[in-house]
């Protein structure tokens, strides 16, 4: 391929992504003629491109005649952070994946939920068949107990309170007091031995902020057998971790 020639570009999508720019410049909005002078358009094309624009949301009239963005675009910057997100985790997921041979989560706390945010899996390490969703299992996963482990009492008794522990399999913890006695083993590790999936093993260590605050989990899963040289590669789980932290704290600031 030549890698002198130009690309393709449409004309009529920078235009409008330009005008966009120009609205989104002017807090209190800005008529259209202004608009048109700003974007270096003629007025009709800021006409049509404008109208478009309401049409799909993007950009709206108020009633004295001036031009600003739209809804869409609030719920459209809304994932973006989302994706921009999973651009900084997923290096990370995929480094560790890659070096242990296992399929790798990352989970948050997002209004005081446990969510799993994203997976790096592949061909050589599967992720577990997640049959059950994270709002019925977490006291059975290696990344929801990290998790748990984060809260203080009265959060965490709120959470139990709110998520039954649910038996998954003949291993699965559902004793309140015993599941607190299990939440982080010596290495720092906190694990799950065939307690989501029977067959399969996972393990977490807690994801901090730039202050220390622990606000997520970084997990692997693997058959349960293999689970025992995961728990001697703790260093390598912590190191990944640390480097997530560093990313998050990026992104936090950008």
């Amino acid at each position: 391929m030549d890698e002198t020639r130009r690309p393709t570009l449409i004309a009529s999508v920078q235009r409008a992504l330009h005008l966009m720019e120009v609205v989104a410049s002017h807090p209190s909005g800005a008529p259209a003629k202004q608009l048109a002078r700003e974007a270096g358009l003629p007025l009709a094309t800021t006409y049509h491109l404008l109208r478009t624009l309401a049409y799909e949301g993007y950009a709206m009239r108020l009633p004295d005649g001036v031009w600003v963005l739209g809804d869409r675009v609030q719920s459209l910057h809304g994932r973006s952070r989302t994706q921009q997100l999973l651009a900084r985790v997923r290096p990370t997921l995929i480094a560790l994946r890659d070096e242990l041979g296992v399929a790798c989560y990352f989970g948050m706390h997002v209004d005081d939920e446990i969510r799993l945010i994203d997976i790096a899996d592949g061909p050589r390490a599967p992720r577990v068949d997640l049959w059950v969703g994270f709002d019925e299992s977490a006291h059975a996963t290696a990344l929801g107990k990290c998790m748990l482990s984060q809260l203080d009492e009265e959060r965490r008794r709120d959470y139990l309170s709110r998520h039954p522990l649910v038996d998954l399999t003949p291993n699965t913890i559902t004793e309140p007091a015993r599941l607190l006695s299990t939440l982080s083993s010596p290495c720092g590790l906190s694990l799950d031995r065939d307690e989501y999936a029977l067959g399969t093993g996972c393990a977490a260590v807690p994801v901090t902020d730039a202050t220390g605050t622990a606000i997520g989990a970084l997990a692997i899963s693997c058959r349960t057998g293999k689970l025992s040289r995961i728990e001697k590669s703790a260093d390598r789980m912590h190191a990944r971790a640390a480097e997530l932290q560093r990313t998050l704290t990026l992104t936090a600031v950008s």
